[in-house]
């Protein structure tokens, strides 16, 4: 395995929208050593998240892990989110194509989700809290999204404004 470089804001590729990965692809050795690639690279990171466009990868699959001990890895290739709860959560997120900026985002706190697995099966799941904001989070990057865009104009602009701080610093 070897660890891939993540694309930072605001690298033009984080904002195209992704294209559904057909159906004969998923079982391709490259691609399945793309996924486990991912795994590799968000725990490094550390990240509990990681969408194919942050790696320069227009394809609509991701990878997902919010557990402390990083055993319950999920991939979701062509997702889709079927119905979202009508109670909203604030979770402060991050992403590691901003990295070093935070900022709390309302989201659904309950969404049902389909996509296929990394062998290609369907699946649905019905996910609450951190799971869901995440895989909100994800998806969001799938359509070319990033958590900044959920941000009040104001709140926007003083988190980029900590990013540049962050990055002249380095």
């Amino acid at each position: 395995m070897s660890r891939l470089s993540i694309l930072e804001y605001p690298h033009p590729q984080l904002r195209k929208l992704a294209e559904p990965v057909a159906a004969e692809r998923i079982a391709e050795p490259a691609f399945q050593r793309r996924l486990d690639d991912m795994f590799e690279t968000m725990y490094e990171a550390p990240g509990i998240g990681l969408a194919a466009p942050q790696i320069d990868v227009l394809d609509r699959f991701m990878i997902v892990d919010v557990t402390e001990a990083k055993d319950q890895p999920l991939v979701f290739i062509n997702p889709q989110v079927r119905s979202r709860s009508e109670e909203l959560r604030a979770h402060q997120e991050g992403c590691l194509s901003i990295p070093g900026v935070y900022a709390d985002v309302i989201r659904a706190d309950g969404i049902e989700v389909e996509a296929l697995d990394r062998h290609g099966k369907p699946f649905a799941m019905r996910v609450d809290g951190l799971l869901a904001t995440c895989i909100q989070h994800e998806i969001d990057h799938l359509d070319g999204r990033l958590f900044i865009d959920h941000l009040s104009p104001l709140k926007r602009e003083m988190a980029l404004k900590k990013l540049a701080k962050l990055r002249k610093r380095a």
